[in-house]
Order: C-alpha cells, then structure tokens, then sequence
C-alpha cells in the first residue's frame, strides 16, 4: 500500500493533485448516488426476473436503507479516528464487493442481503467524500472544492437515469451493480496515489457500538413490523417485532445518556430550531421516498414505460434541483428559512397532488411533467435551505454530527415510509403486477405522500424560526453549505 501523503501541505485548486483528489471523492459518492437512482428504475425488472412480491422489492430498497442509516454516525466517527482515508478506501472496496454479490444474485432473498451489506459500505463510504475534501484542501480552497463536487456529483445524477435504464433495456437489471466495481477500482487507485490521510483522534475517544446495535436492531425490527404488518396484519410476530423495534430504539436513547462516548449526543436536541427542522426532515423525506420508490415502477406497470423512459422522465426534477438548490439557500440566507421551508413542502404537496392524476392514459407533456415541474420547484425551494437550518442550529463543534443526524433521519423516514406505505394502499403481495390494482394504490399512495409534504410544510411555518446567519463560531460551514448538492434519497453531509 502506498504511504499516506502528509496533510502539513494542504492541496490547492488548481492542482494536479487536487484534481486527483475531487477524482476520487466524485467516483466514490457517484457509486452511491447512482445505485440510489437507478434501483428504483430497475425494481420492476427484478421483480420479474426473481419472482419477487411486493415485499421483496420493498426490502430490495430498505435492505440498503437499514444498514446505511443505522451506521452513517458510526461511519463519521470511525474516519475521524482511524484515519478519513483508511474509512473512505475500506467503504469503497466493501461497497464494490456487496455489488457484485447484488449482481450475481440468485434469489430476492440472496438480493436483500447484498443490498444490506452494500448499504455498510456506504454508511463508510459516504461521509469520508466529503470529509476529506474539508480536511485535505487549504481553508481559501475548500469552498471551490465542494463546489466542484457538488456540480460533478449532479451531473452524475443526471446522468444516472440514462445509463441504468440503457443497461437494463439491453441486457438486465444485474449491470447496474457490476458496473460499481470499476468504478470502485478507480477510486482505490487515485485513492492510494493521491489522496492524503488525515485523522482527529482527539475528537472521537471511543467507538459507540451499543448504540450503533441498538439502532440497527430497533430500525430492521419495526421496518420487519411494517413490512408484514401489510402483508398478513397485525399478527403476534408483528406485534412483537414491532415491540422489540421500539424498544430497542428507546435503549438507544437511554444508552447514549450514559455512554462515555455516544454516537448522539443528545444535548444537541436542546437546540429547538434544530429539534424542529429535523422534525420537518422526518415527515418531507417520508413523503418524497414513498413518491420516489413508486412513481417510476408506475410509469412501467401502468403506462408501458421501458426501463429508460421511467428513468428519464425524471429528469426535469433533477434539473430543477442542480439549477434552483444554489439560490434557495442563498434565499433563506437572506430572509430566512421559514418561508422557503414552508413554501418548498407546500409546493412538493401539489406536485404530487397532480401526479396522483398520472394514470393509464396520461400523455406525458400534458400530465406528468406538469405535476414534475411543480413538484421539483417545491423540492429545490425546500432541501437547500432545510439542511442549512439544521447545521446553523449547531454549534461548530457539532457541525458534523449534526449533519450526520440529519442525513440518518432522511434515510430513517425513508426506511419507514416504503415499509409501511404498500400496507396503507393495498399494494401487497403481487399487486405491482396488476397494472389496475397497481394505478388504485398509486393514487392514495400520492395523496398520502402530498398530504405528509403539507404537513412538514405547515409544521414549519409553526415552529421554525427566521434565523438568517450561522453562528458566529461557524462561519465556514455557512460558506460550504451554499454549495451542497441536494440528493433526494437523503439529506447532504456536511463534514
């Protein structure tokens, strides 16, 4: 292994060696944000190609959600003391591995399993990219730095759709992950060559594996709950998993008020402009998983969209978000959150409103693009300045853990609402196979997503404040968040 390269010289733009650096923090989070978009495009192709019902496909996506929302803390801490580029190297290479044991899948069940293992890896992946952009570049840089990540991993979510869906429509649902393993190579190469270790041991003492156990446990028993709660009601293993999944979460609360070093420091709670925007967080990432995890198996099952149709048709989103997410945070910048923040899920709520009207028959210029385009504008309008209310809520020395919560709560709304929300609809079993029960439980299940952006949105409006600057011992982070990308499948990491 090469030697790690000293971090008493920072790197600076402009550089061979930065752009080694940008390189390879872009590969690595591109593998994540690709998988995030293009599995939900491929879920019809592998529920035909494994016999998969319903539940199967729901745990296809929460398999990974699990596992990588229940240790993206962990993951933080571990490069913050082990070593940001150690972390990052060992996520990549365990990501690219759980990959092609995705690819070579025989079974949902074998799929499943992969996936939640695929999901470790990027819960150790995902906050080293950012990390160690903050941590290797000079102060001046690190502004352009993020910028210029943030820019190349958008344009890899743009491209996504494409690519997935071409694969899928030439070949099968199985490229998708195997194309992560060259991109994995490529990151360890540039990684190993170029990128230079840095840690903060002082920072983190010790390591919270109970409470990172306890979260595991508590998330994977109610989603287990939720999952067949839909599928068989509320039978004794139901009620005891769901038992057992709420109290192991509330041991993880009890835990970290008496662990040395707790993964969550709860006082961080004491903020209530912080309580309240990750409350906000919760219910709108709930609403926009369930549109994301159904809208383009719709498209397919109902409207004979190929696999790279569906995909694309969410381009305009996407475009919205890369163009509009900038000047929505410099927005809540200057007349503070509260009105993007209630405006943006507002707006989210009669994009979906409009798309619950998406049925068999809609042309795609005079139906679903409407509802997209209002949608997106909702989105662009609410993300950026969501996650900049949250980091200003904390002080600087929980900048990253905040940030850390924040993107754990998305992806715990996430894992939640996909499990229960084909229980709520009547989408169980076979029923994604039935294109008229299909369409019926796509329409409620778009009025139940546009009904929780509403209420984020009115939730909001009641208890955020119009705070407009970060604190005075952060001012970098405030000059960083202007430039984060805002990835739907999770709030951005801050590091």
């Amino acid at each position: 292994m090469t030697a790690p390269i000293s971090i008493t010289e920072p790197v600076t733009w402009g550089t061979p060696r930065a752009r080694w650096v940008l390189l390879a923090t872009v590969l690595g989070s591109g593998m994540a944000f690709l998988d995030a978009t293009v599995v939900n495009v491929a879920l019809p192709t592998i529920g035909a190609d494994l016999n998969a019902s319903v539940a199967g496909l729901q745990w296809v996506i929460n398999g990974y959600t699990l596992t990588l929302a229940s240790l993206i803390l962990l993951g933080g801490s571990l490069g913050d003391r082990f070593g940001r580029r150690r972390i990052f190297l060992l996520g990549t290479v365990w990501f690219a591995g759980a990959s092609l044991l995705c690819g070579v899948a025989p079974t949902s069940e074998a799929l499943v399993a992969a996936r939640a293992l695929q999901g470790i890896g990027g819960a150790l992946l995902t906050p080293g990219s950012l990390a160690i952009l903050q941590a290797s570049f000079a102060m001046s840089d690190r502004g352009r730095a993020v910028g210029a990540w943030s820019g190349l991993s958008g344009v890899a979510a743009a491209t996504a759709p494409f690519v997935g869906g071409w694969l899928i429509d030439v070949g099968s649902w199985r490229p998708i992950f195997l194309i992560n393993v060259p991109l994995a190579v490529a990151v360890v190469v540039v990684s190993l060559r170029h990128v230079p270790e840095t840690r903060d041991a002082a920072r983190v003492r010790g390591i919270d594996v109970p409470g990172a156990l306890l979260t595991v446990v508590g998330l994977a028993a109610l989603t287990w709950a939720l999952i067949e709660a839909g599928e068989r009601g509320a039978t004794t293993g139901v009620l005891s998993s769901g038992a057992i999944g709420l109290g192991s979460l509330a041991g993880f609360v009890a835990a970290e008020r008496r662990v040395r070093h707790p993964m969550l420091p709860l006082e961080i709670f004491r903020s209530w402009q912080f309580s309240a925007a990750n409350l906000v967080t919760f219910i709108v990432y709930a609403s926009l998983s369930i549109m994301f995890f159904l809208f383009v198996v719709h498209l397919q099952q109902v409207l004979g969209y190929s696999p790279l149709q569906a995909g694309a048709a969410t381009l305009p989103v996407t475009g919205l978000m890369l163009a509009l997410s900038a000047p929505a945070g410099m927005l809540a910048d200057r007349i503070g959150p509260r009105l993007p923040m209630t405006i943006g899920p507002l707006g989210i709520a009669a994009g979906l409103a409009l798309m619950s009207r998406v049925q068999a028959e809609a042309t795609y210029f005079g139906t679903i693009l409407p509802g997209l385009l209002v949608f997106g504008l909702g989105l662009s309008l609410t993300v950026a300045p969501l996650t900049a209310t949250v980091l200003a809520a904390a002080t600087s020395k929980h900048a990253g853990i905040a940030s850390g919560v924040n993107n754990a709560i998305s992806r715990g709304a996430g894992l939640l609402a996909v499990a229960a929300i084909p229980g709520l609809t009547g989408l169980t079993g076979d029923a994604y196979r039935d294109p008229v029960i299909f369409a019926s439980g796509f329409r409620a299940a778009m009025r139940i997503s546009a009904a929780l952006a509403a209420a984020g949105g009115l939730l909001a409006w009641v208890s955020i404040r119009n705070e407009v600057a970060r604190p005075a011992d952060s001012p970098t982070s405030a000059r960083l968040d202007r430039h984060h990308h805002c990835a739907v499948d999770g709030a951005p990491l801050a590091s």
